[in-house]
C-alpha cells in the first residue's frame, strides 16, 4: 500500500466515521396501527413493534390505532412527526391493495423526502417468504418533518420482517440524520429571539430616560 493509498483509506474512514456521528443511540418512536376492524386488546402487529423497539433499548411514547381512513392517517402521522418527543414513527396496515388500502398515498402527500429503497428492499426480502405475492404489498417509508416515518403491512409475519431486519438495524442512523442540525438551529433562533428582547428592553429604557 502507498503512502497515498492510506492517507485515502484514512480520509474514508474519518468520512465515514463522521457520516455516523449524528446516529441516535435510543430512538422515541411512535407505533400506530391503520385497522377499521381491530381492538386495542387484538394488535398482534402493533404489540410486536412497540416489543421490538423496547427489548431493543428505545423507547414507544404513544400508540394509537385508528381507522383506514385518508385524512385520519395523513393527520395522525402528520401530527406524530411534529411531536419533539417523537424520533420515528412506525405504521403497520393498510398497504395493500384492497380499496380501503390508502396508508401510501396519506403518507405520500407529507412526505418531505421518500425513502425508495425501504420498499424495494422490503420486498426482496419478502419474496424470499411469500415469493411473487408480495408484488401486493406496498409499504414504503420517508422522512416527514425531520422524523423518519416507516409503514409496514398489517400482517404480524411482515412487521417482524420490516422490524427486526430494516427498521431497527437503521433507525437511529436514519432518525441522527434526518434531524441533524436542527438542535443547532433551534438554539440559534432561540438567541436571536433573547438578542432582539433585549435590544428592545434597552430602547424602552433609553426612551424612558429621556
Amino acid at each position: 500500500m502507498t503512502d497515498n493509498d492510506a492517507a485515502d483509506d484514512h480520509d474514508h474512514q474519518h468520512d465515514h466515521d463522521g457520516h455516523h456521528h449524528h446516529d441516535v443511540d435510543s430512538v422515541a418512536a411512535a407505533v400506530v396501527t391503520v385497522s377499521s376492524s381491530r381492538g386495542t386488546d387484538e394488535d398482534p402487529a402493533g404489540d410486536y413493534i412497540a416489543a421490538a423497539f423496547e427489548e431493543a433499548g428505545h423507547e414507544v411514547v404513544v400508540r394509537e390505532l385508528i381507522d383506514d381512513d385518508y385524512d385520519s392517517v395523513q393527520g395522525t402521522v402528520d401530527r406524530l412527526a411534529r411531536r419533539k418527543d417523537t424520533d420515528a414513527v412506525v405504521t403497520t396496515g393498510g398497504t395493500g391493495v384492497t380499496p380501503d388500502d390508502v396508508t401510501p398515498e396519506a403518507v405520500r402527500g407529507v412526505l418531505a423526502k421518500p425513502l425508495p429503497g425501504f420498499g424495494e428492499l422490503f420486498r426482496r426480502l419478502s419474496y424470499e417468504e411469500v415469493g411473487t405475492r408480495t408484488i401486493g404489498s406496498r409499504a414504503t417509508a420517508g422522512v416527514v418533518s425531520a422524523t423518519p416515518v416507516f409503514c409496514l403491512p398489517g400482517s404480524e409475519n411482515a412487521v417482524r420482517l420490516g422490524v427486526d431486519e430494516i427498521i431497527l438495524p437503521e433507525v437511529g442512523h436514519l432518525a441522527g440524520l434526518a434531524g441533524r442540525g436542527l438542535d443547532e438551529a433551534e438554539e440559534d433562533e432561540n438567541q436571536a429571539t433573547n438578542d432582539e428582547a433585549k435590544d428592545e428592553a434597552a430602547d424602552d429604557e433609553s426612551t424612558s430616560d429621556e
